[in-house]
């Protein structure tokens, strides 16, 4: 019967946390992932060097690395409860203009190299309508050569 419970609370929890919207926030936000990531990257590299043997505490105090690192940490953490507190950003629609363009000029350039009627006609309003004419030489045929 414990084993039931244990299993349960597990499936509860686990039911729980893939309904929180913080959860929900966390998997959807790309830019809130990055802010925990580099805070707990910070805080690891910073706890390696405080675990380091040899290091006295005065050193560890006036260490340069570790303070850049608990700092880089402390400001990612702030950054992302920031995020947290603003609640979930708008999606942004993606592709509405640009998609519906480039598939005109698609279809425009397919349209334009299958046929040669609709090809000419824009070239005729490009560029004017060709000149039909005849050339007529201003010269006189010379005389053939001698055998």
């Amino acid at each position: 019967m414990a084993a039931r419970s244990k299993k349960a609370k597990k499936a509860a929890t686990a039911a729980a946390a893939t309904t929180s919207p913080w959860v929900q926030r966390l998997v959807d936000d790309e830019d809130l992932r990055d802010n925990f990531r580099v805070a707990f990257e910070a805080a690891k590299d910073a706890y390696e060097r405080i675990s380091s043997d040899g290091k006295s505490p005065k050193a560890l105090v006036e260490d340069k690395k570790l303070k850049k690192d608990l700092n880089k940490a402390a400001d990612a953490l702030k950054d992302a409860g920031a995020a947290l507190k603003e609640g979930p950003k708008p999606k942004k629609k993606k592709g509405g203009f640009g998609k519906k363009l480039m598939l005109l000029v698609v279809g425009a350039a397919i349209a334009l190299a299958v046929s040669e009627d609709l090809r000419t006609k824009v070239l005729d309003l490009l560029f004017g309508k060709e000149e039909e004419f005849e050339y007529t030489s201003t010269t006189s045929p010379g005389t053939p050569p001698a055998a």
